[in-house]
């Protein structure tokens, strides 16, 4: 009888490793090695980030040690610290952004037919940053203060179902109003963008592309109110007017007219 697959073997179920080698073959290594193919570094790096490997060693030692159970895992190839180390240092990241890519659109499908919960015929997406805090002793590269060493990971979230469309990581330096040069722009669908976003060169090229986007105004901008309709107080909004940017810089950058709400909330009264 053979024996169930393993969680680990399951979690990974939905990644074929067809995929990881058709991802590799796009982005090939100047020497492959021959014992440890792209699927397998996948599975280890995988592995070593769900049980809390803090180095190639505990890697080595646990798939080792254990190596028909990382048979049954999915593991074929020889796991060991310079196989590891070798494949870290020269396989090209892209290789698992195309994966991860296509595991996101296999997820999205999976909701299509899902009802929006705030009745939207639209999607909606929410567009944030974090910072990941790394050794400056290990990532030199990654300096973002005196001593200290960080990415930014910059994620475009599908609120219909949760589920990331687009992902980024660069140093922790970057400014997060680079990335709207990068996420892709669906026709019809609304942006809600933080307000470290506000960038109106960037919005207005997003807003050609037919998408709506929502953000909150920096003070200090600079605009005049073209039309202002009527609101009802009891709802919590304190204006809906039509306006235009009125600085030289921001006009030229954002020539069409903006809408701009007021609102404030009846419990917190913010």
């Amino acid at each position: 009888m053979n024996p169930p697959p393993t969680v680990f073997a399951q979690i990974l179920a939905g990644l074929n490793a067809i995929e990881l080698a058709r991802a590799s073959a796009k982005y090939p290594m100047l020497r492959a090695p021959r014992s440890l193919t792209a699927y397998d570094h996948f599975t280890s790096m995988v592995f070593a980030q769900l049980t809390h490997r803090e180095g190639l060693r505990g890697i080595e030692a646990c798939l080792g040690l254990r190596a028909q159970r990382a048979y049954h895992m999915g593991i074929r190839g020889r796991i060991t610290r310079t196989n590891l180390a070798y494949a870290n240092d020269n396989r090209d990241w892209r290789v698992f952004a195309d994966v991860a890519a296509v595991l996101m659109r296999r997820a999205r499908r999976l909701y299509t037919d899902t009802p929006f919960e705030l009745g939207l015929e639209a999607d909606l997406f929410a567009l944030d940053a974090t910072l990941i805090e790394l050794s400056l002793a290990l990532f030199p590269w990654a300096k973002w203060q005196k001593d200290q060493a960080s990415v930014k990971l910059n994620v475009l979230l599908d609120l219909r179902d949760d589920i990331p469309v687009f992902a980024s990581l660069h140093e922790g330096n970057r400014h997060e109003v680079a990335s709207l040069d990068e996420i892709p722009a669906y026709p019809g669908s609304y942006y809600v963008l933080d307000r470290g976003y506000l960038d109106f060169l960037r919005l207005h090229a997003l807003h050609l592309t037919g998408a709506f986007f929502v953000t909150r105004l920096k003070a200090g901008i600079r605009f005049y109110v073209v039309e202002s309709r009527p609101i009802d107080a009891i709802t919590g909004l304190r204006c809906d007017q039509t306006i235009r940017l009125n600085s030289r810089n921001s006009k030229k950058a954002y020539p069409e007219s903006l809408r701009r709400i007021s609102y404030a909330d009846l419990e917190s009264g913010q």
